[in-house]
């Protein structure tokens, strides 16, 4: 078991939680409630994205998984284009 990875896995899906049920939007760096066209659309989209990454790193650790820097190297691709996503689609 790879203990780092189930940590970093639980950090995401609290992180998960806390704004995509609980919309503490106001975790998320550069978030700006004026300039976002749907709050909550935003925090189902990323709470959820954070909370499946979270979910398949703890998964990953638990069985072992020894390419800790691969799996970390793509959540970070996945959060980047999310990000994009956003800034194109959901600010104004």
């Amino acid at each position: 078991m790879e203990m780092n990875l189930v940590i970093v896995g639980l950090v995401f899906v609290v992180l998960g939680y806390l704004v995509g049920v609980k919309k503490f939007t106001w975790l998320l760096a550069g978030y700006n409630e004026k300039r976002v066209k749907d709050k909550n659309k935003l925090a189902l989209l990323v709470g959820g994205t954070f909370a499946l990454l979270g979910i398949g790193i703890a998964i990953s650790g638990f069985a072992g998984i020894q390419q800790a820097e691969t799996i970390m190297f793509v959540a970070i691709g996945i959060i980047l284009l999310e990000l994009v996503y956003v800034n194109v689609k959901m600010v104004e």
